[in-house]
Order: C-alpha cells, then sequence, then structure tokens
C-alpha cells in the first residue's frame, strides 16, 4: 500500500508528539530545508539533517523539555505540499507559551524535504525563546 503525503506528515507529527528521534530520521531528508520563523535564537534556515536536530534539542534544553505539538488539528493536502493546522506549548522557568501555528511540509518520495513554520503570534514566540 502507498502511503500518502498526509499518511506521512501524520507519521511525522507522531513521531514530534512521541520523541521517536528514530522515526524522525527515516522521516527528514538528509538535505532538509527547515525555515524557522521569527527572530530569535531559533529563528532562520536550517539546512540538513543534523542542523534541524540541533536546533530542536536546542528549544527542547531552553523549554527544560516541555516544548511540545499538543494538538494536530487538520492536515490537508495538495500535490506535494501538506499543511497542518496545530497547537504547541512550552515552558522556560515562569514563562509560558501556548499558541496555534501553520506548519508546511514538501514532501518528496515519502521525504520531508522542505518545513515552514508560522505561528499564531511571532512577537509572543520570540520573547520565549529570547
Amino acid at each position: 500500500m502507498t502511503r500518502t503525503n498526509i499518511d506521512i506528515a501524520r507519521t511525522y507529527f507522531q513521531a514530534v508528539q512521541t520523541g521517536d528521534m528514530a522515526a524522525l530520521g527515516e522521516l527528514l531528508d538528509a538535505d532538509i530545508v527547515w525555515h524557522q520563523p521569527g527572530a530569535n535564537q531559533f529563528s532562520g534556515d536550517h539546512k540538513g539533517q543534523g542542523a534541524v536536530f540541533q536546533m530542536l534539542g536546542g528549544m527542547m534544553q531552553a523549554s527544560g523539555g516541555t516544548f511540545a505539538i499538543d494538538k494536530v488539528h487538520t492536515l490537508m493536502g495538495n500535490g506535494d505540499l501538506v499543511a497542518a493546522t496545530i497547537h504547541f506549548t512550552g515552558r522556560n522557568g515562569d514563562a509560558s507559551m501556548g499558541m496555534d501555528g501553520v506548519d508546511v511540509l514538501r514532501i518528496d518520495n515519502g521525504k520531508i524535504t522542505e518545513m515552514w513554520l508560522f505561528s499564531a503570534d511571532q512577537a509572543a514566540e520570540d520573547a520565549f525563546w529570547g
């Protein structure tokens, strides 16, 4: 049975939610380009699986392991793109963050090759990450 891009995106979000790094490694293309929004320590384009894992690890460290996508509302496909409406949260000392976002995944031959993230309140996310 052929996996659809929606299936691949669903598997990606399940891996993120459960911390399954092996599954993430299988889903992210070695040359992935990740576009992290905003003006904070994690913002910018991250190229390659190693750079993406380093950024995600930094987010987990900065949030004391609390950063999470707690809800995936909808997955919508259009050709090689999948858009996901999500909700994410995190705590950092006395600071907390919780907001909606949209993640857009480009999928080619079963691998996520590019990712764009959008936050409902980018200024609040920037303040949280510093």
